[in-house]
């Protein structure tokens, strides 16, 4: 368990075999400066921040990519008090020479260790506990990213290392050089395609599993109507998923998902979230939000414990809703299985 500032406790997951553990539910940072609309205003993201610290989250996601650079600020600033409590994950695999809207792939190594200084730098801290390729870079050989990462580990700048969105091929011969601590993918209740083959791979491996996105965006809260648009500078608004009409079509999902909910006296987002955590004990969800509300509820998941019994029942109910519409658009679709 681990124990918040003001005593409040949280059961710990271990990320596979790597020995990292991390609060079962973790923070996603995104959305606290980027990609979701208008952020909110700074000292109302730091105090988002520390208030999951108070409850026991101990485990927090961000990455250069993430404005670019700001959310990074905004993580180092938020956590510098209680640095040596939380677990901090960033990644590296972008460059902006482009600029921000358009960024290209760059994984070599001498970047690599650009990136983590830079971010060492914008974190406040002296070391980066899971440093993530955000996305496989076909130019650059596999193994030759996982010795640069395990370069960094060797010399204290970095403690673990992660990977996003890869191949299950991609990741045993990064494995075989660097040991992988975590990938972190998009996995939910209607984002389920990596139960096939990566999680059964992962297991063989003994790497953890980080599941981004793990309310659908927001979907799966149940807050989005029909009727529902986005701001202009949301990212959703390019998502085929989040295209009015597939929206709409999806409505027939969060019915079936409050059903669920009522019937165990949670919401919709704490079922999504306990669903998760049934799966198996080395997934650990990173949920973001920029209100107290949010975060009081989605943590609020972790003391909802479903049996094998509830998630079949969950299982049996949404497999009769199909979900409409595409996760990506082709464009960012092919950044991912590589």
């Amino acid at each position: 368990m681990s124990a918040g500032a003001n005593g409040q406790t949280m059961q710990q997951r271990k990320l596979g075999k790597s020995g990292l553990e991390v609060s079962a539910i973790g923070f996603g940072c995104m959305g606290l400066t980027s990609s979701y609309g208008k952020p909110g205003e700074r000292r109302e993201m730091i105090a988002v921040l520390r208030r999951a610290v108070d409850r026991g989250v101990t485990f927090f996601d961000t990455a250069e990519a993430y404005g670019p650079f700001v959310n990074e600020e905004l993580v180092g600033e938020g956590l510098a008090p209680v640095r040596d409590q939380v677990v901090i994950a960033t990644k590296f695999g972008f460059t902006f020479d482009s600029g921000p809207l358009s960024p290209g792939l760059n994984s070599r190594p001498e970047h690599i260790r650009a990136v983590a200084e830079a971010s060492l730098q914008r974190l406040r801290t002296d070391r980066i506990d899971l440093f993530y390729q955000h996305r496989v870079d076909p130019n650059v050989p596999i193994e030759d990213v996982a010795g640069a990462v395990g370069e960094l580990i060797r010399e204290g700048k970095v403690r673990y290392f992660g990977m996003s969105e890869a191949a299950v091929a991609t990741i045993r011969r990064a494995h075989a050089v660097q040991p992988v601590a975590a990938l972190q993918n998009e996995y939910s209740l209607w984002e389920r395609v990596h139960e096939r083959e990566v999680l059964p791979a992962l297991e063989d491996l003994g790497i953890g599993f980080v599941a981004y996105s793990p309310l659908g965006r927001g979907f799966l809260t149940g807050a989005m109507a029909a009727g529902t648009r986005f701001d202009s500078k949301d990212f959703r608004i390019g998502l085929p998923r989040f295209a009015p009409e597939a929206i709409a079509a999806n409505q027939a999902l969060i019915a079936v998902l409050r059903e669920l909910a009522d019937a165990q006296g949670a919401t919709p987002a704490q079922i999504a979230l306990a669903w998760l955590l049934a799966q198996k004990p080395w997934i650990v969800p990173i949920p973001g939000t920029t209100k107290l509300a949010r975060l009081e509820e989605n943590l609020g998941a972790a003391a909802l414990a479903l049996t094998p019994a509830d998630v079949s029942a969950i299982n049996a109910a949404l497999a009769r809703v199909p979900v409409e519409g595409a996760r990506y658009p082709e464009s960012l679709q092919r950044l991912t299985g590589r």
